[in-house]
């Protein structure tokens, strides 16, 4: 049996209706799997595929986590149709959200839904789970304080593979051990909240409505301020969209400066994807420890 033929068996239980897949089109920008919208006798749907022996459960978590944030009623997240392997190929089978055009009050409207989903919290930071940020494993051991919980399996578990695969020196390592010193004084007490977790300019989208859906999560409960230093990371987002978070959620004085250390994870997490050439803005962060 082909993927292809396990992908309607899965359609098909999931509408109650025998479905056909008549073709299926590769849509690009994804840097770590395959992606296709496909056409069947009931429509379009999404799906992507990977090695399911490359990235066990990938899939099966990031549907939890989407599930998680569309649990919330807060913001828009795709719909979970099923998820499935066969001869070691993994997939996810998504709704397909048909693009629309951004709208005179999407940015608002983006930063009034993400502020109202960061206030869903738990008692601890973490999650009772692992999954994935990319294609990298992402640790959430749970920790009663967000400087544990950075420290630990943010920053040291990314520092590690970095070490390991010689793209981080003894200098770099010893000045994130002058930062740890600092990090309860850095960061504000606040209580952990839900996170898309990987919250840049690649992982929204605009449906047809004109409204934003957040795609690609790496879920799990941490300082709120993580997801808005991630949507600065790649140029970020509209000044409207941290205007109307400010507005709804307001953020503690100094946000803006601390968004710079936010960022040491995700730019870690790309040290080890693509390579110390995100090296130097690690090394910029740093440079006053």
């Amino acid at each position: 049996m082909s993927w292809k033929n396990e992908v309607e068996i899965k359609l098909t239980e999931y509408l109650g209706r025998k479905t056909i897949v008549d073709s299926y089109v590769p849509i690009g920008g994804g840097s770590i799997n395959e992606t296709y919208k496909i056409s069947t006798s009931e429509g379009l749907f999404f799906i992507k595929k990977n090695s399911a022996s490359s990235f066990p459960q990938m899939f099966e978590k990031e549907a939890i986590g989407i599930k998680t944030l569309g649990a919330s009623k807060e913001i828009n997240v795709p719909e979970i149709i099923g998820t499935g392997e066969i001869d070691n190929i993994a997939f996810l089978i998504l709704n397909y959200i048909k693009p629309g055009i951004i709208m005179p009050s999407f940015w608002g409207d983006f930063g009034k839904q993400l502020s109202n989903l960061h206030r869903h919290t738990s008692d601890k930071f973490g999650l009772n789970y692992d999954n994935y940020i990319g294609s990298l494993h992402q640790i959430n051991t749970q920790h009663c304080t967000w400087s544990d919980f950075f420290r630990e399996e943010r920053l040291e578990y990314q520092i590690k593979l970095a070490r390991d695969k010689g793209e981080i020196g003894k200098i770099t390592v010893a000045a994130f051990e002058r930062f740890y010193k600092h990090l309860d004084n850095i960061f504000p007490i606040e209580p952990p909240a839900l996170l898309h977790g990987d919250l840049w300019s690649g992982n929204f989208m605009v449906n047809e409505n004109g409204q934003p859906v957040i795609i690609d999560p790496a879920v799990y409960y941490g300082h709120r301020e993580m997801d808005l230093g991630m949507s600065q990371l790649f140029g970020g987002f509209d000044n409207q969209f941290y205007i109307s978070y400010n507005d709804h959620y307001p953020l503690q004085q100094g946000w803006e400066e601390r968004l710079q250390y936010c960022n040491l994870y995700p730019l870690l997490v790309h040290v080890n994807l693509f390579g110390r050439s995100y090296l130097q803005s690690v090394k910029a962060i740093l440079k006053k420890f």
